[in-house]
C-alpha cells in the first residue's frame, strides 16, 4: 500500500457512455502495488481532489483502468482529462473479491449501472482460468440502453452466459427491461454450489442478495461490495462507517451473511 499520491499520467481515455469513462493511467516513476480485482485507489485530479475509484481493468504490472462517472467535482475533473494529463494515485487500499473461494463451483456476477466496473476484472479473471471454475453468469442492469458499460465487451462474456436488462428502453431497445433480479431464472447455476459477487446500489444489492439466498446461495457464498464516503482511505476519519465496520479497511467487499444485518438498519 502507497499512501503518498504518486504521479501517473493519462495513456488512453475511452468514452463509455454519455458520462462515464474509462481512464488508463501508467505511473511517471515506480508503479504501485500491484492491484487485485475490488480493491480501490484514491485518484487525485490536481487542484479539485481526490475521490476512491475501484480499479475497472488490470492490463499489466504497471499500469491500471479506471471506470468515473462524472457526478461530483472530482469526477468531472477526471471525466475531462485527454492523454498525456496527469494525476496522482495512492493505494490499494480495501479488501478484494475472493476469487479463490469461487474456485470449483459456478459464478454468479450480478451489477447494477457503474457496479459493473469493479466487477470486470474479476471476470476478466474467471476467463482466463476456464477449468478452475464451473459455470460463469455474467448478469447486469443498466438504466437505459447508453447507460450499460463495456458493450464491446459482452459478446466475450455470452460464451459462457450474460444477460443484461434495462429499467427505461429506447425505441430501438429489443433487449429485456426490469430489475436485474429478474435474470436470475435464466442463469446456468446450481445454488448450493455457486459463488455469486453482487455490486451496484444498495438497494439493487439487498434485493439480489435476498433473492439469492431465497434460491438457495448460502449467504457466507454471496460476496457484496458496499459504498460509503471514503476520504482518508486509511480507517482514520470515520466517514466511511458501517456500524462496525470501516468500508476503507474492512470493506468494500464483504461476505453478505456479515453484512446483511447492517443492511437492514435504515440510515446506517
Amino acid at each position: 500500500m502507497t499512501l503518498t499520491p504518486l504521479p501517473h499520467r493519462v495513456v488512453d481515455r475511452r468514452e463509455e457512455t454519455h458520462d462515464t469513462v474509462t481512464l488508463t493511467l501508467e505511473p511517471v516513476g515506480e508503479p504501485l502495488t500491484p492491484f487485485a480485482p475490488g480493491r480501490f485507489a484514491m485518484v487525485y485530479a490536481f487542484g479539485v481532489g481526490e475521490i476512491p475509484v475501484s480499479v475497472s481493468r488490470i492490463p499489466d504490472g504497471r499500469q491500471l483502468a479506471h471506470t468515473v462517472r462524472a457526478v461530483g467535482a472530482v469526477s468531472r475533473a477526471l471525466c475531462d482529462l485527454r492523454p498525456g494529463a496527469h494525476v496522482a494515485v495512492r493505494g490499494p487500499f480495501g479488501t478484494a473479491w475472493d476469487a479463490a473461494a469461487a474456485r470449483g463451483r459456478d459464478v454468479l456476477v450480478i451489477a447494477g449501472g457503474i457496479g459493473l466496473a469493479p466487477l470486470r476484472p474479476l471476470i476478466h479473471a474467471v476467463l482466463a482460468e476456464p477449468r478452475a471454475y464451473g459455470r460463469l453468469n455474467v448478469l447486469a442492469g443498466a438504466r437505459t440502453p447508453g447507460d450499460l458499460l463495456y458493450a464491446d465487451e459482452l459478446p466475450d462474456w455470452r460464451r459462457p452466459f450474460a444477460a443484461v436488462t434495462v429499467d427505461r428502453p429506447s425505441d430501438d431497445w429489443t433487449g429485456r427491461v426490469g430489475v436485474v433480479t429478474a435474470l436470475l431464472g435464466e442463469a446456468r447455476f446450481a445454488p448450493a454450489d455457486t459463488t455469486a459477487f453482487v455490486c451496484g446500489p444498495e438497494v439493487m444489492i439487498r434485493a439480489t442478495a435476498r433473492a439469492l439466498v431465497h434460491r438457495g446461495v448460502p449467504p457466507d457464498r454471496i460476496q457484496v461490495s458496499l459504498e460509503r464516503n471514503m476520504r482518508c482511505a486509511t480507517a482514520h476519519c470515520g466517514h466511511c462507517q458501517l456500524g462496525p465496520l470501516l468500508l476503507c479497511r474492512d470493506g468494500p467487499v464483504v461476505c453478505y451473511d456479515q453484512a446483511a444485518p447492517l443492511l437492514a438498519v435504515r440510515e446506517l
